[in-house]
C-alpha cells in the first residue's frame, strides 16, 4: 500500500485573493496533481477543471501572470486550423480569483476567412475536501452531489456552499458526480467569441474573512541599480495585497495571511514579522496585526491550547487541525515561545516608524500583561531563560519558527531533549524588555524592572550559550533540557544581531560566521551548517534557505555594522529569487551557488508566502540603512544602495523620497529630516 504524501508545489502555478485560491498545471487544468483545486477558506470545492475546444484541449504555448490575482493561459487549436505551418486559432484562458472564489473567460480568436462552429465543454469535479487533508495526501472521501440550478449549479460540504454560474451554457451532471458545461460557439471569420463561467462559496465557519478597506501600506516607486531588486519588491508587493486577511470578529484590522497554500489565516509570528519588515511603507498594517493579536492574547492557563496569561497566540483556524499521524491542533493555539516578546517588538517598532500615541496608549494593558508573561510563563524554571515544552503530547514540539521537530539538533545529528531555550528567543526576549520599557516610561509609567530583568538575562545567556570552538567562539543555537549548550551551528545566530543582546566582540564573531561558506550558500543563508551530521540541503529547518530568515540577519547586520556581510547576503537572496521569477518562496534548497547555477525549489514549500514576500523591503531597508531616529529618519546608504532612487516610503505620517549616486552618497531627500550615518 503506497503512503498518503504531502502533494508537492514547485511546478504549479496559483492565483490567490485571500481568503481564496487556485492551484493548477501551467497549461491552466486542474486534477494533475493533488494541490489541483479551488480552494476558499480552507476547503476545496472544485478539484479538477479541463476544457475542450472542438472536442480536443488546446496545446498550451504560455503562462502569464498580470498580478498575484490573474493568470492567463495561452493555447493554440490546430485541430480547427488551415493545414499551413502557421497557427490560425488560438485562445486565453483568463482566470481571475476573488475573495469568494474565481471566474473565468475564454476567448476564442481565429485569422480564417470563413466562421467555425465549435463546442465548447468545461468539466468540473465538485469536492469539500478540508485543506489538512489535501496536505496530508488524502482524498475527498466522496465527491459532494451537485445540483443544478438554472443559471448553473450548487453544492455544499464542510460547512461551505458553493455556486456555479455558466451563463449560456448547458450544464449536466455525470454519474460520477462531474459536472459538464457545453456552449456552442461561433467564432466569426477573422474574429474572437468567448464564454465565461464564476463560482463562489460561503463558509458559515469562518474566523477570517476578505479585508474591508484598501491595502494599509504605501507603494513606493522604486528604481535600483540592481534591478532585480526592483523587480522583487514590485513582484512581493502584489502578492502580498493577495495576502490581506481580516478576522471575522474583529473586522477593520487587517493582517498578513502567512502564505498558500497552507497558512490562508493569521499566526502570530509569521504576521509580526511580515508587519516588521513592511513598516518603511508606513505603520497601519502593523497597528492592524497588533490589535488583532492583542484581541486574542492569553487570558486563562489551558494546557490543551497552550494558553497562558498574557500570551500572544500561534495560529487560528476555523476548525481543529488534525494531520493523520502528525499533529492535533486546536482551532486557536497558543504554542509558540517567541510571538509574545515579538509582538512588543513591532509595538516599539511601529511606534518609532510613527503609529500614532493614541493608537498604542490602548495596548498599554496588551503590553503589560506580554511582559508579565515572560517572566512568569516563559521562564517556567525562574532561571531567567525564556524556554518551551509542549505538555499535549500532540502539539508542536518545537515553539519557535524552527517548528518540526528535527530542528533542534546536536553537531551529531542527535535531538535535543526539551524544555528547550533557543538562543534567538532570548535575544527577542531582552529587546522586548528593554524597548517595552521605553514605551512604559514614554506614557509615563516606570520601566526599571524590566531594564533590570532585560539585564539578568544577559548575564544569564553570556554565561551558558557561548560556546568555544577553534574557528571562534559562537551561540549555541539552544540549551535543552539539563542547560547543556547545543552545539549545532545554525541561521539562527542571525537573530540576535540588532537587538542588544551581543556586545561588539560577540557582534563581530557572529557576523563572521554568518559569512563562512557553510552557512552562506550564496542563496541566502543555509538553516543549519554543511559541517553538522543533520545537514542536508532539503532539510525543512536543517539546511535550506529561507528567506525571512536571511532577511532579518541582513537587517541585524546592516544595524550593528557589518554592512559588507549584510550586502554578500542580499546579493545571494537577489540571484535566488530572479530563479524563481520574483516570487520567492517560503524555503529553498541549501545547495551551493558555486555547485549549481540557479537556486532549487524546495518543493513542498509555499508560493506566495508573507514574511519571504515581505523581505524584499527588509533588503531595501537594510541597503537604505533606514532607522528611524528621534530627529528624523537615519539614512545610511551601503554599496547594495548605490543609484537607488525611491519615492513613497512613510515616515511619521510623511511620504519621503530619497536618491543616491555611484557612490551610495545621498543626492537628495524629501519629506522629513535627515540623518546622514
Amino acid at each position: 500500500m503506497t503512503a498518503s504524501l504531502q502533494p508537492l508545489l514547485h511546478d504549479r502555478v496559483v492565483a490567490l485573493s485571500a481568503p481564496a485560491q487556485v492551484w493548477s498545471a501551467q497549461n491552466g487544468t486542474l486534477g494533475s496533481a493533488p494541490i489541483d483545486g479551488i480552494y476558499v477558506s480552507d476547503v476545496r470545492v472544485v478539484s479538477e477543471s479541463r476544457t475542450t475546444v472542438a472536442g480536443r484541449p488546446g496545446e498550451h504555448i504560455a503562462t502569464a501572470s498580470p498580478s498575484a490575482r490573474v493568470l492567463e493561459f495561452l493555447a493554440l487549436h490546430r485541430g480547427i486550423d488551415n493545414p499551413d505551418p502557421d497557427p490560425d486559432t488560438r485562445s486565453i484562458l483568463r482566470r481571475t480569483v476573488n475573495p469568494h472564489g474565481v471566474a473565468e473567460r475564454l476567448v476564442v480568436t481565429s485569422r480564417l476567412d470563413e466562421p467555425v462552429d465549435i463546442p465548447i465543454v468545461i468539466e468540473l469535479r465538485p469536492d469539500a475536501t478540508p485543506l489538512e487533508r489535501v496536505k496530508a495526501g488524502l482524498r475527498a472521501d466522496r465527491t459532494p452531489e451537485a445540483r443544478l440550478t438554472p443559471s448553473g449549479a450548487t453544492w455544499s460540504g464542510e460547512g461551505v456552499s458553493a455556486e456555479l454560474r455558466a451563463p449560456g451554457a448547458a450544464v449536466r451532471s455525470g454519474a460520477d458526480g462531474a459536472l459538464r458545461l457545453e456552449w456552442q460557439l461561433q467564432i466569426p471569420a477573422r474574429g474572437t467569441a468567448e464564454v465565461e463561467w464564476s463560482l463562489s462559496a460561503k463558509d458559515a465557519e469562518a474566523v477570517v474573512t476578505a479585508p474591508s478597506h484598501p491595502q494599509p501600506w504605501h507603494v513606493p516607486a522604486v528604481a535600483a541599480g540592481d534591478e532585480r531588486l526592483e523587480r522583487w519588491i514590485r513582484r512581493a508587493l502584489e502578492d502580498l495585497d493577495a495576502l490581506r486577511l481580516e478576522t471575522v470578529a474583529q473586522p477593520g484590522d487587517q493582517f498578513l495571511a502567512a502564505g498558500a497554500p497552507w497558512f490562508f489565516t493569521l499566526f502570530g509570528r509569521d504576521s509580526i514579522w511580515a508587519a516588521r519588515f513592511l513598516l518603511p511603507l508606513g505603520p497601519e498594517l502593523a497597528a492592524g496585526t497588533l490589535r488583532v493579536l492583542a484581541g486574542l492574547q492569553g487570558r486563562t492557563e489551558t494546557v490543551e491550547t497552550a494558553e497562558q496569561p498574557g500570551k500572544i497566540m500561534h495560529e487560528l483556524r476555523r476548525a481543529q487541525l488534525d494531520i493523520p499521524g502528525d499533529i492535533s491542533l486546536p482551532p486557536l493555539y497558543y504554542g509558540t515561545v517567541d510571538a509574545t516578546p515579538l509582538w512588543i517588538c513591532l509595538l516599539h517598532d511601529a511606534w518609532r516608524w510613527g503609529m500614532p500615541d493614541d493608537e498604542v496608549r490602548p495596548l498599554l494593558p496588551t503590553l503589560r500583561a506580554a511582559l508579565a508573561w515572560m517572566r512568569d510563563y516563559g521562564d517556567s524554571d525562574g532561571d531567567g531563560l525564556l524556554e518551551y515544552v509542549d505538555a499535549t503530547g500532540h502539539g508542536l514540539s518545537n515553539q519557535g519558527w524552527k517548528d518540526s521537530g528535527d530542528s533542534v539538533q546536536w553537531q551529531d545529528g542527535s535531538l535535543a531533549d526539551g524544555p528547550i531555550a533557543l538562543c534567538e528567543v532570548q535575544a527577542y526576549a531582552y529587546e522586548a524588555a528593554t524597548h517595552g520599557a521605553d514605551l512604559l516610561e514614554h506614557f509615563g509609567e516606570p520601566g526599571d524592572e524590566w531594564r533590570a530583568w532585560a539585564l539578568t538575562l544577559k548575564a544569564r545567556f553570556d554565561a551558558s550559550f557561548w560556546i568555544d570552538d577553534p574557528g571562534g567562539p559562537y551561540p549555541a543555537i539552544a540549551l535543552d533540557a539539563r542547560k547543556r549548550p547545543v552545539d549545532t551551528v545554525t541561521s539562527n545566530l542571525g537573530h540576535l544581531l540588532g537587538t542588544g543582546l551581543l556586545d561588539a566582540r560577540q557582534s563581530g564573531l557572529v557576523a563572521r560566521r554568518l559569512a563562512s561558506p557553510d552557512l552562506d550558500s550564496g542563496y541566502g543563508l543555509r538553516t543549519m551548517s554543511t559541517t553538522s551530521a543533520g545537514y542536508w540541503p532539503l532539510s525543512y529547518h536543517g539546511g535550506s534557505v529561507w528567506t525571512h530568515d536571511t532577511a532579518i540577519a541582513i537587517l541585524g547586520l546592516a544595524r550593528e555594522g557589518h554592512r559588507d556581510v549584510a550586502d554578500a547576503l542580499s546579493r545571494g537572496l537577489l540571484a535566488a529569487v530572479s530563479g524563481f521569477d520574483y516570487r520567492v518562496p517560503e524555503l529553498h534548497s541549501g545547495d551551493s551557488i558555486d555547485d549549481i547555477g540557479s537556486p532549487v525549489p524546495y518543493p513542498a514549500a509555499c508560493r506566495p508566502q508573507a514574511w519571504s514576500a515581505a523581505a524584499a523591503v527588509a533588503v531595501l531597508t537594510a541597503a537604505l540603512g533606514l532607522e528611524p531616529g528621534a530627529g528624523g529618519l537615519g539614512v545610511s546608504p551601503s554599496s547594495l544602495g548605490r543609484n537607488l532612487s525611491v519615492n513613497g516610503l512613510r515616515y511619521h505620517g510623511e511620504t519621503v523620497a530619497l536618491r543616491t549616486n555611484n557612490d551610495a552618497e545621498i543626492l537628495s531627500s524629501e519629506g522629513v529630516p535627515i540623518l546622514v550615518g
